[in-house]
């Protein structure tokens, strides 16, 4: 159904241009490098014989596969995003084809190793085709798998017409690994009454359920006086920073949580005697739960300003995304459908909260349901990262086992 060679091609030809987005940045894309890959994309969904494709002033790429069915079925979509992750570098990747893996550890560049005594889900592929990276950058199959599996999906759907379904749309977003992925999308333009995000992890994986998320920013004020004549008089904010980092939950950290257990997670600090600035973001499944948490970081503000002084600690909140289960399921025919695709198509289903957000979720609440698909890849966003072609293909046929069910149900 689908070549193997054709969807290794495909994908090689969009993970080696550089497409890391940049959060330190205003603009949308937030590196003209995207713009490489997204100016690409336009002229391929051309190519392929799509419709309406297009591209708006902030690489937002659209386009439709027509109807082949005269039967009134809703309009449906898939998304999946084109940058990359800037946590580690994604210059100058030289994937690396592993044929017929052999359950052995994959040794790359400055002995980088890849063992199934670590990474156990590597013996689920034993005999199957891995693309990994040569050890010295990340791989970019997150997202550019499921770019990859929607567009080769896409192009077998106009090939053969003889397949009934309704109009499906496609997009593809810039800076989705910096939290904006969803901010400019035209639900509206789209037009789409549901849609599936090809943005998972291992095949199988369906998701709508996500955290609740929210960043905080704690700035401890300090007074700076020459430490030798500094006794009742110097305050220094990384000592403060120290008793509010204790004061949190020890065991509510990433990692020592797993499932639906939420977290406080301390990702960013810089400091001097002066200023002391902690990042955190905070996640729950549950919206109580997550309020709650926020009041934790509130209250531990109050009680440490009663101790150090006024307006000594400042804390900024702010809600990123929420859980979109609230809006799938009161649609749980989505799911089933996908549920159903997937059994079709010989693969067990892994029904599963993410532990994490994705475009879907932030869709969800613009009015677009859309709940998360496996797209293959595993250990996202370094050196470690891979991805087995047969995942692809898997995914690629699922987007078009989707589409037909679509039409029956």
């Amino acid at each position: 159904m689908f070549s193997k060679e054709a969807i290794i091609k495909r994908f090689i030809s969009y993970v080696v241009i550089d497409t890391q987005s940049d959060a330190k940045s205003n603009s949308c894309p937030s590196t003209k490098k995207q713009w490489d890959l997204a100016n690409k994309l336009v002229k391929e969904l051309k190519s392929i014989g799509l419709s309406d494709v297009t591209i708006d002033d902030n690489a937002y790429i659209m386009a439709t596969i027509p109807a082949t069915t005269s039967k009134k079925t809703p309009t449906i979509g898939f998304i999946a995003h084109f940058d990359t992750s800037p946590d580690f570098t994604g210059t100058n990747i030289k994937p690396q084809i592993i044929d017929k893996y052999d359950g052995k550890d994959i040794v790359l560049k400055n002995n980088v190793t890849l063992s199934p005594s670590y990474f156990s889900d590597l013996n689920q592929y034993i005999g199957q085709t891995l693309i990994t990276t040569d050890g010295t950058t990340l791989l970019g199959a997150d997202d550019k798998a499921g770019v990859t599996e929607i567009v080769s999906a896409a192009e077998y759907l106009i090939q053969h017409p003889e397949i009934e379904h309704g109009k499906i749309r496609i997009a593809f977003t810039p800076d989705e690994e910096i939290g904006r992925g969803a901010h400019l999308f035209d639900v509206s333009k789209f037009d789409a009454e549901y849609a599936y995000t090809m943005d998972g992890s291992q095949i199988g994986e369906l998701e709508y359920e996500n955290f609740n998320a929210a960043g905080a920013e704690v700035t401890i004020n300090g007074k700076i006086v020459h430490p030798g004549y500094a006794k009742g008089k110097m305050i220094n904010s990384m000592l403060i920073a120290q008793d509010f980092i204790s004061s949190l939950p020890k065991s509510e950290t990433p990692e020592l949580t797993t499932d639906r257990e939420g977290f406080f997670h301390l990702h960013e600090i810089n400091g001097s005697v002066e200023t002391t600035k902690l990042e955190y973001i905070i996640r729950d499944h549950n919206k109580d739960y997550f309020e709650d948490r926020k009041n934790i970081m509130k209250n531990l503000t109050k009680e440490l300003n009663l101790k150090y002084g006024k307006d000594t600690i400042e804390l900024e909140i702010k809600d990123q995304y929420f859980n979109m289960k609230e809006k799938i399921e009161p649609k749980m025919h989505i799911i089933e459908i996908a549920e159903q695709a997937m059994k079709n198509i010989g693969i067990k289903p892994l029904i599963k909260p993410i532990r994490g957000g994705t475009d879907g979720s932030q869709l969800s609440f613009m009015g677009l349901p859309c709940p998360n698909i496996f797209a293959g890849g595993h250990n996202f966003h370094g050196k470690y990262e891979y991805v087995p072609v047969e995942s692809m293909i898997k995914a690629s046929e699922l987007i078009v086992k989707i589409a037909e069910l679509t039409v029956k149900s």
